[in-house]
C-alpha cells in the first residue's frame, strides 16, 4: 500500500513507488506548468512550488482513496486534475482498475483533463458539465479540492448523488469550526488527518451524511 506519510516536503518523491510512477508526476507537473501559459490551472505564483503546493498536497489524499472498497473516485471542479490525476497515476497498479470521473465545466481546462488522461493511460472519464445540473450520480468517492465550501459539497453529495460512500476534502486553519458548524446540520462521522504540506491544514474523510430535522 501506497503511504502518504513517505512523500518528502523537498521533492516530489516517494519511496515505495515505481520509476514509472515517478517520471508520470514529474510529467504531469511540466504540463501543468507549460499549459498554465495559456489557460489558469493554477495560480502563477505558486508555479516554483507546484511539487509541494499541488502534487505533494493531492498525492497525500492516498491514505483516504488506497482502500479495498474504493474503485470510483469523482473529482468535483477538477480544474487541473488537482487532485485527481495525481491519484489515478498513484493508482494505475490498483486491482481492480480505479476510474476517475472528472467534473469540470470549462472547456479548456476539461480537454487538458481529456489530454492528461490519455497521456497516463487512466482509466477516466471527463465531463465537460455543471456538477449542479447533475442528478442520480453514483460513485464511491467523492473528492473536492479548492472547489466549493463544505456546506455546499455537501448538499451537491445529498441533491446530486444517488449512491457514495466517502466525501474527501481540503479545509484551511478554519476547519474545525466549518466541521463544528456542519454537524449542527448534519449527521456524519468523519475521520482527519493532518496536512503535509500545510501546518493549518488537514484532510477530513465523511461518511454517513444525512441532514438533521432542523
Amino acid at each position: 500500500m501506497i503511504d502518504s506519510n513517505i512523500f518528502k516536503i523537498d521533492k516530489i518523491l516517494p519511496l515505495n513507488v515505481s520509476r514509472e510512477t515517478l517520471k508520470d508526476l514529474e510529467e504531469y507537473t511540466q504540463e501543468i506548468i507549460y499549459k498554465n501559459k495559456n489557460i489558469n490551472l493554477i495560480s502563477k505564483s505558486t508555479e516554483k512550488s507546484i511539487k509541494q503546493r499541488h502534487i505533494v498536497d493531492s498525492a497525500q489524499t492516498i491514505d483516504f482513496i488506497n482502500k479495498n472498497d474504493i474503485t470510483v473516485c469523482t473529482d468535483l471542479g477538477s480544474g487541473a486534475g488537482l487532485p485527481g490525476i495525481v491519484l489515478g497515476i498513484l493508482m494505475k497498479t490498483k486491482k481492480p482498475l480505479f476510474k476517475l470521473i472528472f467534473y469540470e465545466k470549462s472547456y479548456h481546462k476539461s480537454i487538458f483533463l481529456n489530454e492528461m488522461s490519455k497521456k497516463f493511460n487512466l482509466n477516466s472519464e471527463v465531463h465537460q458539465k455543471n456538477i449542479f445540473e447533475e442528478r442520480n450520480l453514483s460513485t464511491d468517492v467523492i473528492i473536492s479540492r479548492a472547489f466549493k465550501p463544505l456546506p455546499i459539497i455537501f448538499q451537491i453529495a445529498k441533491t446530486n448523488f444517488k449512491n457514495y460512500k466517502y466525501i474527501i476534502l481540503f479545509l484551511g486553519k478554519n476547519g474545525k469550526k466549518i466541521l463544528e458548524d456542519a454537524l449542527k446540520l448534519w449527521h456524519f462521522d468523519y475521520e482527519k488527518k493532518k496536512s503535509l504540506t500545510s501546518n493549518e491544514s488537514f484532510i477530513v474523510k465523511i461518511s454517513n451524511l444525512k441532514k438533521k430535522n432542523v
